[in-house]
């Protein structure tokens, strides 16, 4: 199956207490589309909001209308990614006094203002339970949402659907993201919901594949960096020879992410060269 679904459904329902409605944003970086999440019954919370597409308020509605679910109760966010909080004003034109949450580190200008919302803290809903956890790596503000009646996660970004996530250099942080996969790998979960692509309903086996991938890409590296001082671009070209070029973007911040991490453990180090790519090298 591509990693772009065209024919992955709209809207679902993978449980009683579940709903689940894609942002209409397929693309290279969120496959079929951004997937937002009703939990509960009557007046549900939503978790994320899509990227702003122009369509999605109705699909959302009509959604709403056929299971017999009044308007969403609040909305709370994984992270500050405009792919899961792009619809925040849409949705505030839509739901008039919603109220909108997410853990606020590292945010000096968001694009939406919020309300904070600190790890472990409760979010009720008729009939669930929410329990945000913070999980940075992907970016530093992530929180996945552990709905306690089913033994379920909302993953955001750390765990996806038919894909490995991006850890941008920017924000992302590739020690922080492997932590917060064997934060999530000690709840012993039973089904994820991730932001992008279908539920998952092995985690123990996702989490460590997840695992497992990020270490044999470590490995590659070092291997690499034994023949001596390369840039991100020449260990791309040699790691991720069989991949679209398309993907080649995605992929240098991957490796990037990998040296960040060597780096601070002491393995590697950068030799700036003027005017030109870094070399990385073996310390």
């Amino acid at each position: 199956m591509s990693w772009i679904d065209p024919d992955f459904p709209t809207t679902a329902t993978p449980s009683d207490r579940v709903g689940r409605v894609l942002g209409l944003n397929p693309g290279l970086f969120t496959g079929p589309g951004t997937n937002t999440y009703l939990v509960g019954a009557r007046e549900p919370v939503l978790i994320d909001t899509g990227a702003g597409v122009a369509g999605y308020p109705a699909v959302l509605d009509a959604y709403l209308k056929a299971r017999g679910l009044g308007r969403p109760s609040r909305i709370v966010l994984t992270h500050r990614h405009r792919d899961h909080m792009g619809g925040v004003a849409q949705l505030r034109a839509r739901f008039p006094g919603i109220p909108v949450a997410k853990l606020r580190h590292r945010d000096p200008a968001l694009p939406e203002p919020v309300d904070h919302l600190a790890d472990g803290q409760a979010i009720p809903a008729d009939g669930a339970t929410l329990i945000p956890l913070h999980t940075p790596g992907h970016a530093s503000d992530h929180l996945c949402y552990y709905l306690v009646e089913e033994r379920a996660l909302f993953t955001g970004d750390l765990i996806l659907g038919g894909s490995t996530t991006v850890i941008p250099p920017d924000d992302g942080d590739l020690g922080d993201y492997l932590r917060s996969l064997e934060r999530v790998r000690a709840l012993d979960v039973r089904r994820i919901y991730p932001a992008h692509g279908p539920v998952i309903e092995d985690p123990g086996t996702t989490i460590r594949d997840y695992v497992e991938h990020r270490h044999a890409r470590e490995r590659q590296i070092l291997e690499l960096l034994g023949g001596g001082p390369v840039t991100i671009s020449d260990i791309v070209e040699a790691i991720y020879a069989g991949v679209s070029r398309a993907l080649h973007g995605a992929a240098a911040m991957s490796v990037e992410s990998h040296l960040r991490k060597l780096q601070g453990e002491g393995r590697v180090r950068e030799q700036p060269r003027s005017g030109d790519a870094s070399r990385w090298g073996l310390v």
